[in-house]
């Protein structure tokens, strides 16, 4: 009964997870940066930050936040100032000791917890995934539809994402793209800060609509 309903949040949810950013930007940043156990931990950090907007959602206080323009610039702010943190550490980046590039490749110190927590907050405090899932469940998913039902598409968006950007993890993450990223290392921080920075001005200017 509800088939046709899942297949329309799991097409959209395919073409917004799909396109880059900041999500994707700071899971390719610590792939490339830590390795494959940082990028893991950072994409269920990223999957697990849409919890945060399902429950919401679900609880209707979604609603209010699209209501009030306060509630609503604090979250942006809060995004925005995060985002341009971690990309202004990343436009700081110096170049490598050329004959360390090698050890470059070992993964640097970074704690699960850690990289957990900088996906979780990239996606949580993320105001357009606030508008995104506010849409999705009041324009997409029927009112009447279970909350059991719509807890269950949660769950699936949540897991989606995660699967999602574990593959891209992966792919960022294996030692010859690595290998490549090592020897211009800093270029790439810096490229990466460049987008973060961005979208965290993109974000900052952005008015509910």
């Amino acid at each position: 009964m509800y088939w046709s309903e899942f297949l329309t949040v799991a097409l959209i949810h395919l073409l917004a997870v799909a396109s880059p950013g900041p999500d994707f930007a700071i899971v390719v940043r610590e792939s490339v940066a830590h390795g494959r156990r940082a990028g893991v931990f950072t994409a269920l950090g990223v999957g697990s930050g849409i919890l945060v907007h399902v429950t919401y959602s679900l609880l209707g206080i979604g609603l209010i936040v699209s209501q009030s323009i306060v509630l609503f610039n604090a979250l942006k702010w809060l995004a925005a100032a995060y985002l341009l943190y971690v990309g202004f550490k990343a436009l700081r980046a110096r170049p490598a000791d050329p004959s360390a590039a090698e050890l470059a490749l070992t993964d640097e110190p970074r704690s699960a917890r850690s990289a957990f927590v900088t996906g979780f907050i990239t996606n949580g405090l993320n105001p357009k995934a606030t508008l995104f899932f506010l849409s999705l469940f009041t324009v997409v998913i029927n009112p009447h539809t279970p909350v059991a039902i719509q807890a269950g598409y949660g769950l699936y968006l949540a897991m989606a994402t995660a699967i999602w950007f574990c593959l891209v993890a992966w792919l960022f993450s294996q030692q010859r793209v690595r290998a490549g990223f090592a020897r211009l290392g800093h270029w790439f921080d810096r490229l990466m800060g460049v987008v973060l920075v961005g979208i965290g001005v993109k974000l900052a200017f952005t008015e509910m609509r």
